[in-house]
């Protein structure tokens, strides 16, 4: 069968029903999806060793017979072992393979075989687990560069390869997009050449041209969409007018003094809502350097010239947190603060709705039901966005147009990305920086402790509990590992698992075997809105003492008299994303504390760590991040409204990014609309890479 672009991935040799279901997940629905589909990372299975020769500790390639047949033998409910041994002129291999099954008999003795595995040294004899192999004849994923990509649980890395090796051919069809003046100027390779050379490369530098290619064609794609966000932003001249009010009016509303950094944001905010065209400006801080106060300023400024104000927050509990503290600070000024939430009644939910849109209600706090059918405003003129890495693009302009006209618009986050990261990733929004934290603002205490502390940690909690703290443990997983996930863990040559706390069976097993006088609670993100909500609004009431979390509470509700927040494996986190979750302590009057538990022995784990309890700057913790783990870490999965990057490192490629920006530039200068027939093409491909915003065309 001639496979195309179109193919369904149904059709293609190996996946039935409940493959093409995990596929789907990783958004592979068609054979296009799979060439686009790049490798996260490359294993250089060229050299192949004999079994003396081989390194040990080293994931290597090694040609050797099998010397007996296989034997098969049950360990235990759902473990069984397939083991022989192999030889060659040198001496000898024992080969291990734990749930593999069909090796006893897809090894046969006397056949030579190409291993791909970690050696190690048992004793006087050297073994290989669990690894990859083929036979020596027909060799397709050893003996040369292998693409590693990202998988799902029930696809190894050999299937997803060998699906792309059956697409592949399809490549030769695919129409080069990219203006042949611009593939000249920077040296490009064809696509054809790109694709074939991005999953199966023929050497390094074949590799470099195919990633070089798709990086650029990526990047500038990417800056020609912005190029036309900004465009309409430039274009829109109908904003509402707010005029400025003296700061000091302001001030005299607030029990603290503001920073100058909060008077600095404060006077950029005012200036772009007195220039007739829609504010759009990201404010970033460091957590706890007062972005609330700089919201609510923008929100008296708009009530005081006779407007509306919307603020929508990621979660109800955090709404209702966001409505009492700007009510109780902007209610002596006359200015009426309301909730709208989902979980609210019926009845309430009308009356907030018709006071709207009257004008009776002049500020609304809310959750995405802010955007819901039936919401309606007098006069909206200023839309505030909380933790926007919450929030994506579509959100916000769901928010924006329930005005009559274009409102201005504000967006807070607490991420501390490196300013020059800002810029791309917010490619819409000017940025405001908060770099300076409140007076008076006592420092998070952070320890980096090893397992063999963990008793005495456990004496620490009890020790804050009886203080009458409460606080927070994070674990890295949901549930512990399936035999499913732990044997494709093995199948592709993994590591052993590490002992990954879980939140479900570690929550149960602190409340029954360590804490079992205190109230132990658990929250993670599979779990239905309501259930979180009235999680964490039982720990925000203090009727729950130890919250066993993931990182799902990293944007959530302040608890004051949270003092204590246990990371558990901090290895297995990002430094911006522990310095988050640390965040979630020190919002009170008492001394706070992060314990960050480990057991790697990593020496670059360790010093990452050591980093995170040396200093507070979350600006600074940033930029580190950044040069040790690229800008993933900031995106997570959503990337902001914004397009995912398939290939490019906004962080790693910034020499390719300026090269992209310069050509999409002069692309534009040439020709604003893309309409000549040679660069309609590239308006196609950006219609489709900001298919999320398709308001930018318009």
């Amino acid at each position: 069968m001639a496979v195309g672009p179109d193919t369904p991935i149904t059709q293609l040799a190996g996946v039935g029903e409940a493959r093409a279901k995990k596929l789907a997940k990783l958004g592979l629905a068609q054979a296009a999806d799979l060439l686009t589909y790049y490798p996260r990372d490359y294993e250089d299975r060229r050299k192949i060793y004999t079994l003396r020769e081989a390194p040990v500790g080293q994931r290597v390639c090694v040609a050797a017979m099998a010397a007996e047949h296989p034997r098969k033998a049950r360990i235990r409910q759902g473990l069984e072992l397939v083991q022989l041994k192999v030889v060659d002129h040198t001496g000898a291999l024992h080969l291990t393979f734990f749930n593999q099954g069909y090796v006893e008999k897809a090894l046969r003795a006397g056949e030579e075989y190409i291993f791909f595995g970690t050696v190690e040294e048992q004793g006087r004899r050297r073994a290989m687990v669990n690894p990859i192999f083929e036979r020596a004849d027909s060799q397709s994923f050893t003996g040369r560069i292998m693409p590693i990509y990202r998988l799902t649980a029930g696809i190894s890395n050999h299937l997803m390869a060998s699906l792309i090796r059956q697409v592949l051919p399809c490549a030769d069809g695919l129409a080069d997009t990219l203006p042949q003046r611009i593939r000249q100027e920077q040296g490009l390779a064809s696509t054809q050449f790109a694709v074939q050379n991005i999953h199966f490369p023929a050497d390094e530098e074949a590799l470099e041209l195919a990633r070089k290619r798709l990086t650029f064609e990526e990047l500038f794609y990417f800056s020609v969409g912005l190029s036309f966000l900004k465009g309409r932003r430039e274009g829109e001249c109908s904003g509402c007018s707010i005029l400025p009010c003296p700061l000091e009016e302001f001030r005299a509303l607030l029990p603290f003094k503001l920073t100058q950094a909060q008077r600095r944001v404060m006077e950029e905010m005012a200036a772009d809502m007195a220039a007739g065209r829609p504010m759009n400006r990201l404010v970033q801080g460091d957590l706890g350097s007062g972005k609330t106060v700089v919201a609510a300023y923008a929100a008296w400024l708009t009530v005081k010239n006779g407007h509306q104000a919307a603020l929508m927050a990621p979660t109800e509990v955090l709404a209702e947190q966001h409505a009492r503290s700007l009510s109780s600070l902007l209610s002596p000024a006359g200015v009426q603060v309301a909730l709208l939430t989902g979980s609210m009644g019926a009845a309430e939910k009308k009356r907030v709705r018709t006071a709207l849109a009257s004008g009776d209600i002049d500020f609304v706090v809310g959750t995405h039901a802010l955007i819901s059918d039936g919401v309606e405003f007098r006069d909206l003129a200023l839309m505030v966005a909380d933790e926007q890495h919450r929030f994506g693009v579509a959100q916000r302009a769901a928010l924006a147009a329930k005005g009559d006209r274009p409102p201005h618009v504000l967006v807070m986050s607490a991420t501390p990305i490196p300013r020059t990261l800002a810029l791309i990733v917010y490619g819409d929004l000017d940025i405001s920086v908060i770099d300076q934290l409140p007076p008076g603002r006592t420092p998070v205490e952070t320890f980096v402790v090893r397992e063999d502390k963990r008793q005495r940690m456990y004496g620490f909690v009890r020790k804050q509990v009886q203080e009458g703290r409460q606080v927070y443990i994070i674990c890295p997983a949901v549930e512990e590992r399936s035999e499913e996930e732990l044997a494709l863990a093995a199948r592709e040559g993994a590591s052993p698992p590490m002992d990954l706390k879980a939140v479900k069976t570690y929550a149960v097993q602190l409340q029954e075997q360590v804490f079992p006088n205190l109230k132990v609670d658990f929250l993670h993100g599979r779990m239905k809105s309501r259930e979180k909500e009235a999680v964490m609004a039982a720990f925000h009431r203090g009727d729950t003492q130890v919250l066993v979390s993931t990182t799902v509470v990293e944007v959530g509700v302040d608890v004051p008299n949270a003092s204590l927040i246990i990371v558990e494996n901090a290895d297995r986190f990002g430094l911006s994303k522990l310095h988050q979750l640390r965040g979630r302590v020190g919002r009170g009057r008492h001394q706070s504390y992060c314990v960050l538990i480990t057991a790697t022995r990593n020496p670059e784990s360790m010093a990452r760590l050591r980093t995170l309890a040396s200093t507070t700057d979350g600006f600074k913790i940033a930029e580190e991040d950044l040069k040790a783990r690229g800008p993933g870490d900031f995106f997570g999965n959503r990337q902001h409204g914004l397009p995912q990057m398939k290939i490019a490192d906004l962080a790693g490629d910034m020499r390719l990014l300026n090269l992209a920006q310069e050509a999409a530039k002069q692309l534009l200068e040439e020709d604003p609309e893309l309409s000549a027939p040679e660069d309609r093409p590239v308006l196609e491909r950006v219609r489709q890479l900001f298919a999320a915003t398709p308001d930018i065309f318009n």
